[in-house]
């Protein structure tokens, strides 16, 4: 791997060129990039990095996100192939059908979603900020796009909002039962349970702790406590391993593995800085509409 490595490095240096990486991805891609995260942090990380060359590390829409908000950056996606599923679980036409049965409803959109849903959204979330933003907003009235599951554990924290659900769903968190939880519990029933909010009501009832992937990241860290049970994807074992190397971490669910993430390796980024393909490419109109619920959610988000 020293030789591939050595190679981006020299590559990224030629370019003037930045790698962010998403916790999902393989652990020796996430080491050799200069930016590991979440949605959230990386959103923000893009704008921020003086680079005008971003290599993404993760799946469609998160390229998109960053184009939308870096029009004038070159966002190269090492597979163009790789996609999240709940991007695509809405469409326009629910959006506007919601509007005119509740003309007052704000329309919430996680950042799970491709552009052209975004552009009808009035501000975007992640699972790092949903909490927050949504408490911020004047409307009682939420429609929350398309992660059913995180949709629900928002408005079971604001009693006092009234949501609307769409049935979109990660398939890979998903895969985590309720059944696969308490089998993996009656081996370590002392141990914590840490759960992402895209996992269904009835395994985030036994959740000691509900939060995004950074959330667990840093539960594991600053907690006393040496052995976890994890409930998201299992790219976040190498940072979780990374940042507390004498810790156990028990994953519920059946190695729960985002296929798409994984599509991204190290020979493909080396492709796509040589020949700086493929590219994010987007319509001027449909970038700027996308822009603006993008912008609002790192307003509201801001401490």
């Amino acid at each position: 791997m020293s030789d591939i490595s050595d190679r981006i490095k020299q590559l990224k240096k030629e370019k003037n060129a930045v790698i962010l990486a998403h916790y999902y991805v393989d652990g020796e891609v996430q080491q050799i990039a200069d930016y590991v995260g979440d949605s959230f942090y990386l959103s923000k990380i893009a704008v921020k990095v003086p680079q005008q060359i971003v290599v993404f590390c993760g799946v469609s829409f998160m390229g998109e996100s960053t184009k939308i908000l870096n029009p004038d950056k070159t966002i190269l996606m090492p597979d163009q192939n790789a996609d999240c599923p709940m991007a695509h679980m809405v469409t326009v036409e629910e959006i506007q059908q919601v509007r005119k049965e509740y003309p007052s409803a704000a329309v919430v959109c996680y950042i799970n979603s491709a552009a052209e849903i975004k552009a009808h959204a009035d501000v975007c979330v992640t699972s790092s900020n949903a909490l927050k933003i949504v408490s911020k907003l004047p409307n009682k009235e939420i429609f929350f796009i398309p992660d059913n599951n995180l949709g629900h554990y928002i408005a079971s924290c604001l009693p006092e909002k009234t949501f609307l659900f769409h049935d979109g769903y990660c398939p890979v968190h998903k895969k985590i039962t309720e059944s696969s939880f308490l089998n993996l519990k009656a081996k370590y029933p002392d141990t914590k349970f840490l759960a992402h909010p895209e996992c269904t009501a009835d395994v985030l009832a036994h959740a000691d702790y509900i939060g995004s992937t950074s959330g667990i990241l840093d539960y594991t860290i600053n907690h006393e406590d040496k052995e976890f049970i994890i409930g998201t994807e299992i790219g976040i074992l190498y940072e979780l391993q990374q940042k507390s190397p004498d810790k156990i971490f028990h994953f519920a669910g059946d190695l729960p593995a985002c296929m798409d993430m994984k599509l991204i390796t190290l020979e493909k980024i080396v492709t796509a800085l040589e020949t700086m393909e493929p590219q994010v490419h987007m319509d001027e109109k449909l970038r700027k509409a996308a822009e603006l619920p993008l912008q609002k959610m790192l307003e509201l988000a801001a401490d």
